[in-house]
């Protein structure tokens, strides 16, 4: 008896045959190039470049992270934004070991959280510095398109980076909030603030059809997904809740 499947669930099952068909897969000399990782918030490494990490550490790959953002605004309404950036700090720190990343090789920028943009040059200034230093064959930078403003911005200075300071390196670009659309995530019934957001992100990916040209490159890490949900769970403010405010 054939399996009776949802229209979401159809056209998501579609989706995924379609660009698994059309990936370049990354073979081992790709896994072994060294790499920066650029993160707009403490989480987005892992979320969206955690399983690749993994991987290149393992094929003797060296690996920089660069977290963007102080990640001050996730909770402040509920916790002191000192306290808060102290704890997403350390939670970076404990998740980069959990990945195989020596706290040597993290650097933060600290700029404001949500309010990247408004430092754009001196941001681009201290990337093309790292640039320089660590002088990577690759680039993980966050997904053009994605609407949080701090992954667009994340994006618009590290290639403003790359122009000013001439350096070349392969560049790619990760998805986090990209998957945040219909039919990846479901719409909710009642629940109309999420279900707006749904939607709005299903207009911008152009009913998902996005996934189908602008992803085409890929790193197989279904056996390395139990240590990259360990490194997840290291942020624990964004994966639990740390206090009894039902607005956590």
């Amino acid at each position: 008896m054939a399996p009776k499947w949802s229209p979401r669930e159809w056209l998501r099952n579609y989706y995924t045959r379609i660009v698994n068909d059309s990936l370049q897969i990354a073979g081992d000399g790709d896994l072994g190039r060294s790499a920066l990782i650029v993160s707009p918030h403490q989480d987005d490494e892992t979320l969206g470049c955690g399983g690749t990490i993994i991987r290149k550490i393992d094929a003797g790959a060296e690996i920089t992270l660069v977290f963007m953002t102080d990640g001050r605004q996730s909770h402040g309404h509920l916790i002191q934004v000192e306290e808060l950036v102290a704890i997403r700090r350390s939670e970076a720190l404990a998740a980069g070991r959990t990945l195989g990343l020596d706290n040597s090789r993290i650097f933060f920028l600290d700029f404001i959280d949500g309010s990247l943009i408004r430092f754009q040059n001196e941001a681009t200034g201290r990337i093309s510095a790292i640039l320089n230093e660590v002088k990577p064959e690759e680039i993980y930078l966050p997904y053009a398109k994605e609407p949080p403003p701090d992954h667009y911005a994340t994006n618009h200075i590290v290639l403003a980076a790359l122009e000013t300071s001439e350096y070349r390196a392969f560049i790619y670009e990760y998805p986090v909030w990209f998957w945040h659309h219909w039919p990846w995530v479901s719409i909710s019934r009642g629940a109309y603030q999420a279900t707006g957001s749904v939607l709005k992100n299903t207009m911008k990916s152009q009913g998902g059809l996005r996934l189908l040209w602008d992803f085409n490159y890929a790193v197989f890490v279904g056996d390395v997904l139990q240590r990259k949900q360990e490194a997840l769970e290291q942020h624990q403010s964004q994966m639990t809740q740390l206090g009894s405010d039902p607005r956590w």
